[in-house]
């Protein structure tokens, strides 16, 4: 996804070194490989053991170019050399394979176990919060991660149709949804953002990317650039937060950005583009899944 344009972003050449910390299919681990030959190095790696395995299947003419491990990139610099990069890149989405799978749980289009579970070997699944967390709770999770505007109405049917059983299939609850938000004429399904919702909650999304994003920052050389794909507004938004505050010249000693109060200090980023860069009419035609996807750029100072 917005592959050429990520490769314009992080301008990978002979000799650099550069981290995909999202895996995934391994197209832009690819890419970036046969950009930077002869002698360029990648450090890759996934949540998910499955991508890792399949990266390195499809990288296996890399040997001796990269190092592939299942991990999250919150956890980068227990890998990966502090300002050892020229560019790093991540892809915030979840891949075409683990939305097509119904046994990952991801998705209402087919039958499949409410799971939603990124990293299979975390045990938190989107089961164990439908059946067990609170009403309010419920709620709130909806409408703060997924953005729902009938999360109380939600929340309430599922908290009254668990008394009698558990929700177990991802079909059981979209029907649940569809049925308290009829669709009117929407063109996406009433439970599109539930799902987003549990996906966030079961996977700490907004939490891993903000301590990814600090882990990430500190693997940059000066100059380094950092390439970042976002599909929905709560995590653009953070990563745009996380840009304004490295790009001012000054840091805030609190929560509160007072005038008098402020410290001067260099800034330490550069937006490489102000405006998110979007896929083109071609992609779209050709993966319409790419819709939602926006590039942000940044460049270490």
């Amino acid at each position: 996804m917005l592959l050429a344009e990520v490769l314009s972003a992080l301008r990978p050449r002979p000799g650099g070194r550069y981290a995909d910390l999202t895996l995934g299919g391994a197209g832009h681990a690819e890419a970036i490989l046969r950009a930077s030959g002869p002698d360029g190095w990648l450090f890759g790696c996934d949540c998910d053991r499955d991508a890792v395995e399949a990266a390195r299947a499809r990288l296996g003419g890399f040997a001796g170019r990269c190092e592939l491990r299942h991990g999250n990139f919150a956890h980068a610099t227990d890998w990966v050399a502090r300002a050892s990069c020229d560019g790093a890149l991540m892809d915030l989405g979840i891949s075409s394979i683990q939305l097509d799978d119904p046994a990952r749980g991801l998705s209402f289009q087919s039958e499949g176990p409410l799971d939603a579970r990124l990293d299979r070997e975390q045990t938190l699944t989107a089961a164990d919060l439908v059946n067990g967390a609170d009403e309010a709770d419920l709620a709130r999770m909806l409408w703060e991660l997924g953005g729902e505007p009938g999360a109380r109405r939600v929340a309430r049917a599922i908290a009254a149709d668990r008394r009698h059983a558990p929700f177990r299939t991802t079909r059981q609850l979209a029907e649940l949804v569809a049925r308290v938000l009829p669709r009117g004429g929407r063109a996406s399904h009433p439970a599109t953002r539930t799902f987003l919702a549990l996906r966030r909650a079961v996977n700490d999304e907004a939490g891993v990317l903000e301590r990814g994003l600090r882990a990430v920052w500190q693997l940059l050389k000066p100059g380094g650039r950092l390439a970042l794909i976002t599909f929905h507004s709560a995590e653009d938004r953070q990563v745009k937060e996380f840009g304004r505050a490295l790009a001012l010249a000054y840091s805030v000693a609190g929560p509160v950005d007072v005038p008098e109060l402020r410290i001067p200090r260099p800034p330490q980023l550069r937006w490489v583009n102000r405006k998110a860069i979007r896929p083109g009419a071609a992609e779209l035609a050709a993966n319409p899944r790419a819709r939602s996807a926006q590039l942000r750029v940044m460049e270490r100072l």
